[in-house]
């Protein structure tokens, strides 16, 4: 509780660690997390420190076990990871793990790149075979496909392409055969015509089925073309094109015979090639499976022994070069433990001198360390989100607990929807031990990561759903109504009192739409409803106005109440600190504007509720007017909600008036008479003091022993608020920012916390216009189809209610709670 009220108590330890002892030890600090490292040298860049060398060492092992991680990742084999964190390696097994590991990605490179080739040569021989396949259709063309020429009436009956023919023309002819991808057909077609000049024929067709690329692996459309052309110069132009182009380009059979004989050898290198390929894959995927079975411990050790030699870095090393000096800022509490594994790091590595520890005073401020377990650690969370505490400053985040779901609740105040909420927590809950939810995908994860705060968001706005009588926008009769309807009858009441009182009979019942209930009529209203809303309001024409009255005066009360909490809070700050001056001449100066002006408005409002009755509600004056002439002052009296009003009001603004420049001035004059050597109360403190960067008031350590309670400590104390450089307009100026920033947000953020009146009722609308709209047809239906409309009515409501009404909704309500703390 004290820890998490304050943040833990530290001190700065200085450590003497053997050379031969440091890994060890530095590796037992780190698997109890007890300390944090100062970096002393500050000086020295990263490239001349001692320990560089075994850094790059560490560097060079995450790549290695980065490389065998993708490895694993493509061979689609899982990583099996291990609840519990494997120490940092002995030095002993360092240069061993990294020979293995080296030695390992060599042996997976060579294979890999083996399977490469063998795969890229598989994709070529399967082109060429289809190549092949496709070509011989192109030489085999009938005549009747082809054009006739009257020119050459002799080759009417033969192929175009037919040798024979083209010898009797006597020319000497040329093949190219190969594949293009579709996208570039066009282009490579037109490139043909415009640079050989006509001297070619292109033949081409789309393959049946889509192939690899051996290049880039991926899959696409492929057309197989046949070039023949006339002369080696168009050919060495035609060979150019291809190259340009990316074409893949294979021999071309000029026989028959040859044709026969390169199918029948691509096909055996094929199977060859495809029974090879299969016993690399199978090879590589042992070495793999092998690999990861460690990988993943092998990982976080590297990642620990990286740590080591950052710290060992941070280091400096004594005149003999045989000692580390450490300084590290610890927890009291923990100084034992701290000792424990000094001992335990030296025992480990043999060392006939131990390592010790000395604690050393110092005038710097510790850092923060606040402890948290898995309930508190959501929480503290969302008070770091805007920023971490001072040393020994109240820790929000114990309050946070309360103020956090319950201002959620009062947004999202549904029993329904908060038992939902709070169902869907409590199951994370009890099965947080899981581990798929811990490693479930990122919008799961954050669920799981805060279902404690899901558990209490739920637990609360089933309170405040009770409150307002909220269940899916309906209201329920727990304790049956303090409204009696029947007694607005005539018959109900003596024959005397009926002239004196509006009453009810069948004519008044049949013929208006609208009835009143009146509270003043006896036995009409028995009494308040035991907890939360009458569920009659459910009924009520007037139920918005009612809510929004109730709601609005509600969020009010709660925002000045949050606010002036965080005031009194910081009382607590100064108490600690021994800086009473600040209770005097800023604490209590901003109580006073806030309860001068505010808390009159609370005062009033609760005034009014116990003192004006049925009866007397009709001459109950506006709290809004009052409130507005507190600051006018009209000259017409007005009744006021109690005797001598006007007067306390005006006392009021007096104190209001007088508090701000006591803001503005007080403590900005106070340390320009405390610099100038005036006794001072109240401000000492003893052994180091918090010392804020670019604070108005910087204060250093007297000496190395704490100064005794008695008399001298008033003296010692005021020296203690005296620094080096004294800027009064610093201070000032840093004072009247701080005044007009506190005084403009008490007006402002009041007004922010109208937002829980805003979104409450808008959570309460939107549910109701839910209800009217699906589950009110649905449940008007016939009994002939009402049932079969009513199950998918049902469930389309819970989808809506799900994602709308508690996702989205649940989501608004969360970053407004945000936004007022």
């Amino acid at each position: 509780m004290g820890s998490l009220f304050r943040s833990e108590t530290m001190c700065l330890a200085q450590l003497f660690l053997q050379s031969g002892t440091a890994y060890e030890c530095l590796s037992a600090l780190g698997e109890k997390g007890l300390v944090q490292f100062r970096d002393l040298n500050q000086n020295v860049s990263s490239f001349q420190r001692k320990f560089v060398g075994e850094v790059k060492r560490c560097e060079e092992l995450e790549r290695i076990l980065a490389y065998l991680v993708q490895e694993i990742n493509r061979a689609d084999i899982p990583l099996p990871e291990g609840d519990t964190s494997p120490p940092a390696p002995p030095l002993k097994q360092v240069l061993e793990m990294q020979e293995q590991l080296q030695k390992l990605e060599v042996e997976l490179r060579e294979v890999t790149k083996n399977k490469e080739k063998l795969r890229k040569n598989l994709l070529e021989l399967i082109e060429y075979t289809h190549m092949l396949r496709v070509t011989r259709t192109f030489v085999k063309r009938n005549v009747e496909f082809e054009p006739t020429y009257e020119e050459f009436p002799a080759l009417e009956n033969d192929s175009l392409l037919d040798y024979s023919s083209m010898q009797r023309l006597g020319a000497k002819l040329g093949f190219v055969s190969g594949l293009i991808s579709q996208g570039k057909v066009e282009a490579f077609e037109k490139m043909l015509w415009r640079v050989c000049k006509g001297y070619t024929i292109l033949t081409y067709a789309e393959l049946d089925e889509p192939l690899e690329d051996p290049e880039t692996g991926e899959v696409i459309k492929w057309y197989v073309f046949l070039i023949s052309f006339w002369g080696e110069q168009i050919g060495y132009k035609v060979k150019k094109i291809c190259d340009c182009y990316h074409c893949h380009i294979y021999p071309y059979p000029n026989t028959a015979e040859e044709r026969r004989e390169i199918q029948e050898g691509l096909n055996t290198r094929i199977q060859d090639l495809y029974t090879v390929l299969h016993k690399t894959e199978d090879y590589l995927r042992q070495v793999l499976c092998k690999a990861a079975e460690s990988v993943y411990s092998r990982v976080i050790q590297v990642k620990k022994m990286k740590a080591i030699y950052h710290m060992l870095n941070m280091c400096s090393f004594d005149v003999t070069n045989k000692c580390l000096i450490a300084e590290v800022w610890c927890p009291e509490a923990d100084l034992h433990a701290l000792r424990c594994a000094l001992e335990e790091g030296s025992r480990e590595s043999g060392a006939t001198i131990p390592s010790f520890m000395n604690i050393i005073p110092t005038k710097e401020t510790p850092p923060t360390l606040i402890r948290t377990n898995k309930f508190t650690e959501g929480f503290q969370n969302i008070v770091d989100a805007y920023g971490v505490g001072s040393y020994r400053e109240v820790n929000p985040a114990l309050f946070t607990i309360v103020t956090f779901p319950f201002l959620f609740a009062v947004m999202f105040g549904d029993f329904g929807h908060g038992f939902v909420m709070f169902l869907f927590a409590l199951l994370l809950v009890l099965n947080e031990n899981h581990p798929r939810l811990s490693q479930s995908q990122e919008i799961m994860r954050m669920f799981f990561n805060g279902r404690y705060i899901l558990l209490l968001m739920g637990l609360f706005s089933v309170y405040t759903g009770l409150i307002y009588n909220d269940c899916f926008s309906k209201s329920v009769n727990l304790f049956g109504s303090g409204w009696n309807v029947s007694a607005m009858y005539g018959a109900a009441h003596a024959p005397s009192e009926r002239e004196k009182m509006v009453l009810w009979n069948d004519s008044v019942v049949r013929h208006n739409r609208v009835l009143q209930l009146d509270p003043s009529i006896p036995g009409v209203f028995r009494g308040p409803y035991p907890l939360g809303i009458d569920p009659i309001w459910n009924l009520a024409t007037n139920r918005l106005t009612f809510l929004n009255s109730f709601k609005m005066k509600m969020s009010v009360i709660l925002g000045i109440i949050h606010m002036t909490f965080g005031v009194i809070l910081g009382i607590f700050n100064h108490l600690h600190f021994r800086k009473k001056f600040n209770i005097y001449l800023v604490s209590i100066p901003e109580l006073l504007f806030m309860l001068c002006i505010f808390g009159h408005l609370i005062f009033m409002i609760v005034y009014k509720w116990l003192l004006y009755s049925a009866e007397t509600s009709r001459v109950a004056p506006s709290i809004l007017i009052e409130f507005i002439n507190m600051f006018l002052f009209p000259t017409s009296e007005t009744n006021g909600l109690y005797p001598g009003q006007e007067h306390v009001q005006r006392l009021l603004l007096v104190v209001t008036a007088l508090s701000v420049p006591v803001l503005f001035l007080g403590k900005p004059l106070f340390l320009l008479w405390l610099h100038n050597g005036r006794s001072c109360f109240g401000v000492s403190r003893s052994g180091y003091t918090l010392v804020r960067k670019d604070s108005e008031e910087e204060v250093s350590l007297l000496g190395s022993q704490d100064i005794e309670e008695g008399n001298h400590q008033m003296e010692d104390g005021c020296r203690e608020v005296t620094c080096e450089e004294f800027n009064f307009g610093e201070i000032l100026m840093t004072q009247v920012i701080h005044s007009i920033e506190y005084c403009l947000g008490c007006i402002s953020n009041t007004a922010s916390y109208l937002r829980l009146w805003a979104l409450s009722l808008a959570h309460a609308q939107l549910s109701d216009v839910l209800w009217a709209m699906l589950m009110r047809v649905g449940l008007r239906v016939d009994t002939t189809y009402g049932v079969l409309l009513l199950l998918p009515v049902i469930a389309l409501f819970a989808v809506l209610t799900i994602f709308i009404l508690l996702i989205m909704e649940g989501l608004s309500a969360f970053l407004h709670a945000i936004r007022l703390h």
